[in-house]
């Protein structure tokens, strides 16, 4: 099969990027423009632009060298017909198969965990994204540093090795992996750190609300209009890596909501283990919005709902109240509207960009948690000020209050599990 030519961008400023030949093996009924979409798109985030592409068909990809012997001549010849720079490959490849990739193309070969982890890298602001990227980086590349780290396997000595005769690349894996070890320690403690926020915000019983969806979907966007924020709204896939967390108010009840990193198809297991910071913040909230691209093609929506799905899944996290928000209904025509409310007449549909539908979801989530909240009318004398404290530190709605000569006279709406605390100042209506 012949490479397929892949339609140029219109130029941005900015530097000239990289051009880069798409790979991939495909069972026989995959279509190759919907399976490599989305990588082509990962390609341009991390400043490859695929002139061109090739495609096998056939129901596993080789096991020594991804591609079969024949399409492996005309890879080779393809490659330096397009003038790339660079191979991309749309599946995570062996270190061998790698390693005979790049052997016989003499080309560099980035596979697609390579690919995903650079955009990572690229993007990761907070000390602790940035610890999480170079743990998942290490940890893939430590199996392929024979073929990363040939040109260094000469003899070393002196301190910091095992003695002049170890090699350079098994001080270079020794080295690797104690800075593996270092970094789960330090990813440790900063967990750890989380988990004291959060126990707090546990003690102030604020509901906590997740965003979570296909990367590029507009949950940066989303949490802005929830909360008032101005957290990075950029159309760049995998813009929001590190969670962030903003509140918004709804009928005198605070809301905490956090953004969480993107989903794509096949995350790469290295992503799913080492983004436990962001990840965690799905597995702890109360409630997860699951945000989806209403103006994308139903074919489309439906891939990703499973892709966000299975991943919820692997972390635990599909256990959880999950309410499904279709975005971006702005953008989408009045039959596609029709379409998705038959198919998914729970989802509440909504703009972030305009606004539209935001009062409704506000009110969706509050109406989640309504049930965890009983109104009360409490009596606290003067002298025990400190339980009117405890009364504000707990969020909870305080809906009428009232200075009379026993005391301070409170209408709330309570936590049920709090009620305890306060049932000697309880009072009837």
């Amino acid at each position: 099969m012949a490479a397929v030519a892949v339609k140029q961008p219109d130029p941005t400023p900015g530097p000239e990027p990289e051009r880069g030949l798409v790979v991939a093996v495909l069972g026989q009924a995959v279509d190759a423009d919907g399976e490599l979409g989305e990588f082509e798109e990962l390609a341009r985030t991390a400043g490859v632009e695929p002139v061109a592409r090739v495609v096998q068909h056939r129901p596993e990809p080789d096991p020594r060298s991804y591609v079969g012997k024949g399409k492996l001549d005309e890879l080779k010849h393809e490659y330096g017909g397009a003038k790339a720079e660079v191979l991309l490959v749309d599946d995570e490849l062996s270190p061998s198969q790698q390693r005979l990739l790049e052997n016989t193309l003499q080309a560099r070969v980035v596979d697609r965990t390579q690919l995903i982890l650079d955009i990572f890298a690229q993007h990761a602001t907070s000390r602790e994204g940035k610890l999480q990227v170079e743990l998942a980086q290490l940890e893939y590349n430590l199996p392929r540093m024979r073929g990363m780290w040939k040109h260094l396997e000469r003899l070393g000595g002196g301190v910091g090795t095992r003695g002049p005769g170890e090699s350079q690349l098994e001080s270079d894996r020794r080295q690797a992996r104690r800075r593996v070890t270092l970094l789960k320690e330090r990813l440790e403690e900063l967990s750890k750190q989380r988990d004291t926020r959060r126990k707090e915000r546990r003690r102030t019983q604020m509901p906590t609300v997740a965003l979570a969806g296909y990367t590029n979907v507009g949950k940066s966007t989303l949490l802005n209009a929830l909360t008032d924020a101005d957290v990075s709204v950029r159309n760049r896939l995998f813009e929001t890596l590190d969670p962030t967390t903003r509140g918004f108010e709804h009928e005198g009840r605070r809301y905490l909501v956090t953004d969480t990193v993107g989903f794509v198809r096949r995350l790469p297991h290295q992503l799913v283990e080492g983004f436990a910071a962001t990840l965690e913040e799905t597995l702890v909230a109360d409630l997860v919005l699951h945000v989806v691209d209403a103006s994308a093609p139903q074919e489309r929506v439906i891939e990703m709902i499973a892709a966000v799905d299975a991943v919820l899944h692997e972390i635990g996290a599909d256990e959880l109240p999950i309410e499904l928000v279709l975005n971006k209904v702005d953008a989408a025509g009045e039959e596609t509207r029709r379409a998705l409310g038959n198919r998914y007449p729970e989802a509440v549909q909504v703009s972030a960009l305009t606004g539209e539908g935001m009062d409704a979801l506000r009110a969706r989530i509050a109406d989640r948690f309504s049930g965890l909240f009983e109104p009360v009318r409490l009596l606290l004398p003067y002298r025990d000020g400190g339980k009117l404290n405890e009364l504000y530190a707990l969020g909870a709605p305080i809906e009428e209050r009232e200075d009379t000569n026993e005391g301070v006279l409170v209408v709330a709406r309570l936590p049920r599990r709090e009620i305890s605390r306060f049932a000697r100042y309880l009072v009837s209506a």
